[in-house]
């Protein structure tokens, strides 16, 4: 018998030590994940914006990504209802038609995410790639405000400390920019770069905004993550249409919807469609350190991809400033000492919830993914 139990806790001893190791691969591999996915939608996007030739129409591009969002959360309430169309349908028109209410709840936050969509290429096709993405961080900055101030949530003194060395790290950047404009803009006539500042701050704003909104909405709701993306979908790809026609409708009537669509163009929309579920599927395996690191090295990968792609320069004041805004993404990831209360996360597209509550529909799925999955 003492055999045996030595031979059995053995056995147990071995695999637990393969699930820890099969648990810090998959880390460093959500890792990699990460920071391809943070890096590759701006460098993506910069890029496609910057070629010669046909433009593809934004607007358009923001309501492709919404409706392929609404089809995936779709095709996930269909697989979680085994399939079976019938019982689809009852449950979509009960929680879209049925309680139009609580659907109607989705109308703000979805006008300020498709805002917001929008507002990200304006600004990445006026701001270099490596500016874009330390400026973009002030999202962390407004969304931790709106968390305060919305949800009454504490931030540590780390976390405040981190707020403001990103706010400086930003600011030094922004200077530097403004010092070197002309060169910022270099090789393209057609960009403006205070356009491009005022689309990234109000992004940063919106972003904000928009995902504590969202997070409070669920907090009050037992609707599912999925369900409650398919209402923002609704809403979005509404409103991207009311806007496509406003801002490029006679255009877009002249050449067509898909105008200027490329393989890459395609691959943007697949990345920001896809890139919040992608990161909610990653996260199941990292942790809060570690979206830190990710978005940290991001900052890297952009800035140094940038210098070969597209010219851009990097002087000693940039590099103070992005240094700054790589700590301070760093230090608010760190957890907070034991009996602190917890403080939102790095973004409403990639914090996750400490332990979000089984709702209907939602099945072993949500309990990994963040709240405003799929949104940005």
């Amino acid at each position: 018998m003492a055999a045996e139990s030595h031979t059995k806790t053995g056995g147990e001893i071995a695999t637990s030590r393969t699930q820890s190791e099969a648990n810090r691969k998959l880390k460093y591999i959500s890792l990699a994940v990460l920071v391809v996915q943070n890096a590759s939608l701006i460098l993506s996007i910069r890029y496609v914006r910057t070629l010669p030739g046909d433009r593809f129409f934004t607007t358009s591009a923001v309501v492709m990504a919404e409706i392929l969002k609404v089809l995936t959360c779709l095709l996930i309430i269909l697989l979680q209802k085994r399939f079976n169309l019938k019982e689809t349908a009852g449950f979509l028109l009960d929680s879209v038609v049925l309680q139009y209410k609580d659907t109607l709840k989705l109308a703000v936050p979805s006008l300020i995410y498709t805002l917001q969509n929008n507002l990200q290429y304006v600004a990445i096709s006026n701001l270099p790639a490596a500016t874009f993405q330390v400026t973009y961080q002030l999202k962390i900055l407004t969304t931790a405000l709106f968390s305060v101030l919305m949800l009454r949530k504490s931030l540590s003194r780390v976390q405040w400390v981190s707020l403001l060395l990103l706010f400086a790290g930003v600011a030094i950047v922004q200077v530097q920019q403004e010092g070197n404009k002309e060169a910022s803009v270099a090789n393209a006539s057609n960009q403006n770069y205070t356009v491009g500042l005022v689309a990234v701050v109000v992004s940063c704003l919106s972003s904000g905004f928009a995902g504590v909104y969202f997070e409070k909405i669920l907090k009050g709701s037992s609707a599912s993550v999925w369900m409650r993306n398919v209402q923002l979908g609704i809403f979005g790809t509404a409103l991207g249409l009311l806007g496509m026609w406003w801002n490029d409708g006679a255009a877009i009537a002249k050449r067509g919807f898909l105008f200027g669509y490329t393989n890459m163009v395609w691959c943007v929309i697949f990345n920001q469609a896809f890139g919040g579920l992608l990161v909610a599927v990653v996260v199941k395996y990292a942790d809060n350190i570690l979206k830190g690191f990710a978005t940290s090295f991001s900052i890297i990968v952009s800035t140094v991809t940038s210098i070969y792609l597209f010219g851009f320069h990097v002087d000693l004041l940039f590099t103070a400033g992005a240094g700054l805004v790589i700590g301070a993404v760093y230090m608010y990831s760190l957890p907070k000492a034991p009996g602190g209360s917890l403080g939102h996360g790095l973004s409403s597209s990639s914090s996750a919830s400490p332990s979000p509550p089984k709702t209907e529909g939602g099945g072993e799925m949500e309990a990994f993914l963040p709240k405003s999955v799929l949104v940005k």
